[in-house]
């Protein structure tokens, strides 16, 4: 197992003892998961929601085939507006034990997957890198690392030998706005410093082509999606100057996202109870243009729908 350094209370370790005192995620909640929930709402046992081919990420992760996609359950964030809260907030999911795990690995493999897909799994890497250890002389696929941008950067340096493809969101540029709606105010600190990181260990990306695939498929890179919320298209704004500033041009992908679907009534928030406007997405995209981050991905208005989100019924754990 690799190590995970840093931080005043020293080393941690991706084996069973770091849910002694729980640090893996920027919460550092210090719970011993073994006894009661860290504030991810998890134990030591990883557990998910679904394990299949996932064809609704972007071209170069989907493919032809699909992602082998592994929706993990629980969250190091809070989002009120998590359009997979079955999962990440209501405690839905199947117990997995490490044999259990490095099985639908490799069954998403045979299946034809393009990749294995870890959807939120930080707050389970002990099991998971024990799982991947077991499969990986059989694995000839990449692992990609789906997450909502919310990691420590010692987290990151050590997944620098599991994870091919870092796929996270950068979520705000507003602290107030990720208090209120991620319980999560050091959001941009954490998340500005996580993907800086990712690109600076993965490099700039690396594709193939394969027959009968439209589009090339990703072997190695960063992806950073965004998705524009209602009403805060100048917080999507602001944080697109910040990635063409600061961030290292052509050395990453960039995924706008309008698929923002309020599936239920937020009586905190009742500005999020709508969906994004043609008009503010549009500006974003123009504001992305103008600004040069041209490398990445737009979607159709028509992706903000329920159907685009999986049913989490267990299917291939």
């Amino acid at each position: 197992m690799c190590a995970l350094e840093g931080g005043d209370d020293g080393a941690l370790v991706t084996s069973l003892d770091a849910f002694k005192s729980c640090r893996l995620c920027p919460r550092e909640c210090g719970v011993n998961r073994a006894a009661a929930l860290g504030f991810c709402g998890c134990g030591i046992m990883a557990r998910a929601g679904r394990a299949a081919l996932h064809c609704w990420e972007e071209p170069c992760i989907s493919g032809a085939r699909g992602s082998g996609a592994v929706f993990f359950s629980g969250c190091t964030l809070g989002c009120c507006f998590c359009q997979n809260h079955s999962i990440s907030q209501e405690g839905l999911g199947k117990e997995l034990t490490v044999p259990q795990l490095a099985d639908i690995f490799l069954r998403l493999q045979e299946q034809g997957a393009h990749n294995i897909n870890l959807v939120t799994a930080t707050q389970y890497l002990p099991p998971i890198l024990a799982a991947l250890d077991l499969v990986r002389h059989r694995l000839t696929i990449p692992i990609v690392y789906n997450c909502g941008g919310y990691e420590r950067v010692e987290t990151v340096e050590a997944l620098k030998d599991y994870v091919d493809i870092w796929l996270p969101d950068l979520k705000y540029f507003d602290s107030s706005l990720s208090g209120q709606y991620s319980k999560a105010p050091d959001y941009f600190a954490v998340a500005s410093r996580a993907v800086t990181q990712m690109i600076s260990q993965t490099g700039p990306p690396i594709l193939h082509r394969e027959a009968g695939v439209p589009d090339p498929i990703m072997d190695k890179g960063v992806i950073i999606r965004h998705m524009v919320l209602p009403g805060r298209k100048e917080d999507s704004i602001r944080l697109l100057k910040w990635m063409a500033e600061h961030l290292p041009g052509g050395q990453y992908y960039i995924s706008l996202l309008s698929q923002y679907t309020p599936f239920h009534r937020n009586r905190f928030y009742p500005e999020l109870n709508r969906r994004v406007t043609s008009y503010e997405y549009q500006k974003v995209v123009d504001a992305a243009l103008s600004l040069g981050l041209e490398l990445g991905f737009m979607q159709k208005k028509s992706s903000a729908r329920e159907e685009y989100t999986p049913a989490f019924d267990f299917t291939g754990l």
